[in-house]
């Protein structure tokens, strides 16, 4: 049994302190948001988790000095645009060799880097792990079967979180590829906004098909030019995680570009899903590092037209529709001629 604090009252922060609770562990939720805490002592069903009802075992606290004693084990589960923050906040607070594992997606706009490594620079003393893949708190929070990948510099680091998350409802992996998993469960946001754009737009199963293959192939372009593993990026936290953010409707990116494709704004979108969408903070980020590695993303540069420049979200699949020809695969050889 371990102690363990999730910070961040966020639906994906309370589904993974159920799964823990669950799992035998002690669980203390803290949120720099009092009003969250303060509306889960009152009622302990999440607004936002329907069914779910917090166990009465699971600790609920506003006092960060509180959530940081004697936990074994941090898990940084606020929105991607507040972990730098949050790391900060505590920083001075968690002792060498804490063990911190991150569940936030996202690229920070300024750095380009991405949650793990925000934590990394403002705690030093920590070691840092992720925790990804296709994985809606609604479902976890109810012990729908999930599986997830850990990431961690050690083995015996992402075997130890192996242990202490996995149940008969949730099955983990292991891997030492942080990069290819960090850079998966990001692009994959700004993926989904496109997948919610043709939703919006009112067409089909063969558009969202072709999104997600051909987001797939701009997702591993990238993480090949920067150094992530194919094998990574063709696993849970990658393709299988691209693939449950397209489709499901539990998915606030998916969501978020319906309203696109419907003509919201952003802002417009943003407001009526209600809930931090991590691909418009992303979208910048990624196009930024398509451009940093020479990169072609062409559904990244089209979902930041939509997203900050007004384009019409008819008009850029026209666009994607009409790029220059090219083969599907540029490294394979027609027979008969040399590579």
């Amino acid at each position: 049994m371990a102690n363990i604090t999730v910070l961040g009252a966020g639906t994906w922060g309370l589904g993974i302190a159920v799964l823990l609770n669950n799992n035998g562990h002690r669980v203390t939720v803290w949120s720099a948001v009092a009003r969250e805490i303060d509306a889960l002592i009152e009622k302990r069903e999440p607004a936002n988790l329907p069914g779910v009802t917090l166990s009465e075992a699971i600790r609920l606290t506003k006092d960060l000095d509180e959530a940081l004693s004697g936990a074994d084990l941090l898990v940084m589960a606020v929105a991607s645009v507040y972990v730098r923050r949050t790391a900060r906040l505590i920083s001075e607070k968690v002792a060498p060799g804490t063990l911190i594992v991150n569940v936030a997606k996202g690229i920070e706009e300024g750095t380009l880097l991405f949650p793990r490594e925000q934590i990394v620079q403002e705690i030093p003393q920590a070691e840092v792990a992720v925790l990804s893949g296709p994985s809606h708190a609604e479902e976890v929070s109810r012990g729908i079967p999930t599986t997830c990948v850990i990431g961690a510099e050690k083995k015996a680091t992402a075997e130890r979180l192996q242990e202490i998350f996995m149940s008969p409802v949730f099955r983990v992996y292991t891997s030492p590829d942080i990069l290819g998993i960090e850079l998966g469960g990001s692009v994959k946001n700004v993926i989904a906004l496109s997948a919610g754009i043709a939703d919006g737009l009112g067409y089909g199963d063969n558009t969202k098909a072709a999104l997600i293959t051909r987001g797939m192939a701009e997702i591993s372009r990238l993480g090949k030019a920067m150094g992530a593993k194919h094998q990574t990026l063709s696993g849970l936290s990658g393709i299988g995680d691209l693939i449950v953010t397209c489709a499901s409707m539990h998915s606030r990116n998916r969501r978020a570009g319906i309203l696109l494709g419907q003509g919201a704004t952003m802002e417009e979108a943003m407001e009526k899903v209600g809930m931090v969408v991590e691909g418009v903070y992303s979208a910048r980020a990624a196009l930024a590092l398509s451009r940093k590695y020479k990169v072609e993303m062409p559904i990244v540069a089209e979902v930041n037209q939509i997203l900050f420049e007004g384009k019409p979200a008819g008009e850029a699949m026209k666009d994607l529709m009409l790029r220059h020809k090219k083969d599907e695969s540029e490294d394979l050889p027609w027979e008969g001629e040399q590579e």
